[in-house]
């Protein structure tokens, strides 16, 4: 599949560019003066992302994020906070170093993960690593190691697209075959709590942009949107976003990996139905504040999650 997908990118703002207060107090709870910064263009987080070096050579990773620049990102760092906090040892996390909110600025001190994204256009070997973390993951966090909100809870609101798509009435920006369903598709979609639900602690948001590859680790990034669900559950919701970004048929990849032969089929349609509800209701919405791409990203994941959902029905 060609890549659909445009890069996943906020509005960065360089280290230097944090308040001084912030960064005194950053560099307070690190233990060192920060001498060499270097920000990370990949992801949405609409702040700082850089990694940065200390006078005594020690690295970390800081994320950053103002209420100002947008109101959201707050919530979603300090919820990052909490959950990196509590991730057991050996996790394939970034360990959490420190955090520092004054109410307006917060910030996440991380490990410095020496790795890179996956490269996109999506690689098969590199892919292939992944894929084997996510099962790798999947078992080492079922049970659940610390508390999160279950998927029923967290995403009720979110995966309502298509029946509020078919209580507005107006089909007019929508791809033809779903215009075509709508009724359907809200009905698939209404059903989706019940299989997604299980005890496995899931990532929430996996795609290129929150996996790192080291030489001997594949290491999942970036833990805001962290909840309880079924084993397979983050293997489905990171499929769109892989085959909008050249990688191959999801359908193929979900029924072949070991997480995905085990899920009931019925189960697994009614949450795709959610998925692909979610990214094409939230594309039309308009951009965000300092997330120029966001709406575009997820028109890609909505249109890979539609064609698969058209596979999976005949």
């Amino acid at each position: 599949m060609e890549t659909i997908a445009p890069p996943a990118t906020g509005v960065r703002r360089p280290w230097a560019d944090l308040p001084p207060a912030v960064r005194r107090a950053l560099e307070n709870a690190l233990g060192g003066r920060v001498v060499e910064a270097h920000s990370q263009s990949g992801g949405f987080s609409p702040g700082v992302a850089a990694r940065v070096r200390l006078a005594d050579g020690r690295r970390a990773f800081v994320k950053a994020v103002s209420a100002e620049t947008n109101a959201h990102s707050p919530r979603l760092h300090r919820a990052e906070a909490r959950n990196s906090a509590a991730m057991p040892p050996g996790a394939p996390a970034p360990r959490l170093l420190g955090t520092y909110d004054d109410g307006t600025w917060v910030a996440l001190l991380l490990e410095d993960v020496a790795g890179r994204q996956p490269r996109v256009p999506w690689l098969p070997a590199e892919l292939d690593r992944v894929l084997a973390a996510v099962d790798g993951l999947s078992r080492a966090m079922t049970p659940a190691p610390f508390e999160v909100p279950a998927v029923a809870e967290s995403e009720a609101e979110a995966f309502t697209g298509w029946r509020t798509l078919l209580a507005a009435g107006d089909t007019t920006r929508l791809d033809p075959w779903a215009a075509d369903r709508l009724a359907l598709l809200a009905g698939l979609e209404s059903g989706w709590a019940e299989p997604a639900t299980g005890d496995s602690l899931a990532h929430g948001d996996l795609r290129a942009d929150n996996i790192l590859l080291t030489d001997d680790r594949v290491v999942f990034v970036d833990w805001p949107h962290a909840l309880r669900a079924a084993p397979w559950y983050d293997l489905l919701v990171m499929l769109p976003s892989v085959a909008s970004q050249g990688g191959p048929d999801p359908e193929s990849v979900f029924t072949t990996h070991p997480l995905g032969r085990a899920a009931d089929p019925e189960g697994v349609t009614s949450v795709l139905a959610a998925v692909a509800g979610y990214f094409v209701r939230q594309s039309l919405l308009p951009d965000p504040p300092g997330l120029p791409t966001l709406r575009a990203f997820q028109a890609a994941q909505g249109t890979a999650a539609l064609r698969w959902l058209a596979r999976r029905l005949g």
